[in-house]
């Protein structure tokens, strides 16, 4: 009885009270202690029942199986099979289905697929056993060979198969096999099956087919969190940020309560368009439902605020919490490095080291990073020797990318050319737009064009390419090849993406584009504009002109750069926000050096931070000063 009802402590003190207990008591107890979660415990007692003298029989070494792989300790694992073929069990077939399931569940597909083939029978389980191993990572590829392997033989699937099977076509973005799994599952009528239906959904969503997954999910008999919840991640990964909160709101109301699943992706999707007020909505809702403490919730809390710009209050977040991980860690040194806190990445990193936690791939890019906006060279050099002699890691694409970007801002480009050499990277476009960007802060037109070249060779097709090397001939006034440049980017068909910023007034999003004459108040705005100019001429601004992109008079010039859409939005932002509040602009390119001096001088002037997000990171601008230090 206490069993059933999922009272673990009193189930357990009643078995303690029976002098002998038999084999059915013993397997009771471990599948009570296994439900509950109390792995540990059950493979404790099944020692101890042993130990006792007590022969386990076919229901136990289901139940130790499942504890084993809920484990995930293989040689455990091993060592239960072993027990199995000794007690003369290995040909029972709930076992060998049992212990597929296990070996999957550990990754250990190999030892799945072999007990698999040594049975000489099968039925619709063991081949759902098999398909549970292919749902994720590398081996799901394996998944639509063995959906139809099972058709072959003459099983016919059911909700458990169509359901592993869908999450393999999921992960695999597999849309074309996950049609033909669908019409299967209207053939064996489970279109109306909740586990199924909300699998489509994940499917569909995953694959960016959102009206199918509407669609499906409107069809649904009952909704509950999973199909909200795979429905919310199909709008997330979308990047439907706004169609993320209204479908969790949608849910709220509804009456069903989020898992922590649910909160991370909808504070993933804040985090990504900076919507800081939703954010801090759930994270008070994290809160008073008791999902703060969870490391996954909190560090998409982390993450959040961040991405929001708001580095404190991550921070804060960040040393609130119950436990980290590696992945925690990550998220604040990113955290940092976005706001070009390159000193914090460094000082967190050996925190990190002192609390025995191992660093990964993941980590090492952040603290590379921080060398290169910190201008650490040396420190920079022995981060990267440390990945493979301290650490074991295999240097990837991305480090040695980063190591490029030390020198490169460093002026050191002969470092750069021997770098690239000992490390045979030179066919990858990483390396050659880091190489680039480099040789355009420090005006080095020869071996920026010569990575250039790699780049129009490697992928013709991305415009801020051309752009680069465009900036690097005009501010050497090479006009005649900023002119060849932009004839390339015609020629090529190669067109550069629409900069853009955006505000957030009032729960409102407001975009912004160059000489945009479309905002309804456009008119204040200019005015605004007009005004924050003066008084920064009037404070020493002068603006450069060497970048822009056009032989044209400095009156014109100047003209073009005083309607940047950045600077709407900031004198959009004036007129329109508290003056005691920070001012947070969004952009989806870089900003450029013009507008980065402006914005500090204007902060001055205003005597209020302006906090720029442009694609490369934070700017933080307050009293003249930007938080990059001029070194983004």
């Amino acid at each position: 009885m206490y069993s059933k009802c999922g009272l673990a402590e009193d189930t357990l003190k009643v078995f303690k009270r029976i002098q002998e207990p038999n084999i059915v008591a013993w397997s009771a107890m471990i599948d009570c202690l296994d439900e509950q979660g109390q792995i540990q415990e059950a493979a404790e007692l099944f020692s101890l029942m042993r130990c006792k003298g007590v022969s386990p029989n076919q229901h136990t070494f289901a139940s130790i199986a499942g504890v084993a792989a809920n484990l995930g300790d293989r040689l455990y694992c091993e060592g239960v099979h072993a027990c199995i073929f000794k007690h003369g069990f290995e040909s029972e077939i709930i076992l060998s289905n049992a212990l597929i399931a296990m070996y999957m569940k550990i990754r250990s597909v190999q030892n799945g697929w072999r007990v698999f083939k040594e049975m000489s029978s099968w039925n619709s389980a063991s081949w759902n056993s098999l398909l549970s191993g292919s749902q994720n990572g590398k081996t799901c590829d394996r998944g639509p060979s063995i959906f139809h392997k099972m058709l072959a033989e003459g099983f016919k699937p059911d909700i458990c198969t169509f359901t592993s099977i869908l999450r393999s076509c999921s992960n695999l973005l597999n849309i074309k096999f996950g049609h033909q799994v669908h019409a299967h599952i209207i053939k064996n009528g489970l279109k109306d099956n909740n586990l199924v239906g909300t699998s489509l959904i994940d499917l569909y969503a995953k694959n960016g087919f959102l009206a199918d997954a509407e669609l499906l999910f409107t069809q649904l008999i009952e909704r509950d969190l999973f199909s909200w919840t795979a429905l919310i991640a199909g709008y997330a990964q979308s990047d439907c940020s706004e169609k993320t909160i209204k479908c969790f709101n949608h849910m709220q109301r509804q009456g069903v309560t989020p898992n922590n699943f649910t909160l991370a992706t909808c504070l993933s999707s804040c985090s990504n368009m900076a919507m800081l007020e939703n954010g801090q909505l759930l994270h008070s809702m994290a809160i008073k439902a008791g999902n703060s403490g969870d490391v996954f919730v909190s560090s998409s809390i982390v993450d959040m605020y961040a991405n929001c710009g708001c580095i404190e209050e991550a921070e804060a977040a960040f040393q609130g919490m119950v436990s980290t991980d590696t992945v925690s860690w990550n998220t604040m040194l990113f955290g940092y490095l976005q706001h070009r806190q390159g000193l914090k990445v460094l000082e967190n990193f050996r925190m990190m080291l002192d609390k025995g936690l191992e660093p990964d791939e993941v980590t090492f890019i952040a603290v590379l990073s921080a060398c290169s906006y910190m201008g650490f060279v040396n420190e920079g050099k022995e981060y990267f020797d440390s990945l493979t002699n301290v650490f074991g890691i295999v240097p990837t694409i991305k480090h040695c990318a980063c190591m490029i970007d030390i020198l490169g801002r460093a002026g050191k480009f002969n470092e750069v050319e021997s770098f690239i050499k000992d490390m045979k990277v030179t066919s990858n476009p990483l390396i050659w737009e880091t190489v680039l960007g480099t040789c355009r802060m420090n005006g080095n037109d020869k071996l920026g064009e010569s990575a250039a070249e790699k780049l129009f060779e490697l992928n013709p097709g991305i415009a801020s390419h051309y752009i680069l090397l465009a900036n690097i001939f005009a501010a050497k006034g090479r006009w005649e090849d900023v002119r060849r440049v932009r004839a390339l980017m015609t020629h090529c068909g190669v067109k550069k993406e629409p900069g853009c910023s955006w505000v957030m007034v009032n729960g409102q999003v407001h975009i912004f584009r160059s000489t945009d004459g479309f905002h309804p108040k456009h008119g204040e705005i200019y005015i605004k504009l007009k005004e924050l100019v003066e008084k920064s001429i009037l404070a020493g601004y002068v603006p450069k002109t060497d970048h822009i992109l056009n032989d044209v008079s400095d009156d014109e010039k100047l003209e073009q750069l005083f309607h940047h859409n950045e600077r709407l939005a900031l004198a959009f932002a004036l007129i329109s926000i508290n003056p005691v509040k920070t001012i947070r602009i969004f952009k989806n390119l870089h900003i450029c050096e013009v507008c980065h001096d402006f914005m500090k001088l204007v902060s001055g002037v205003i005597k209020q931070e302006i906090v720029v997000r442009d694609a490369n990171c934070f700017h933080h601008f307050k009293s003249g000063i930007c938080s990059c230090q001029d070194y983004c």
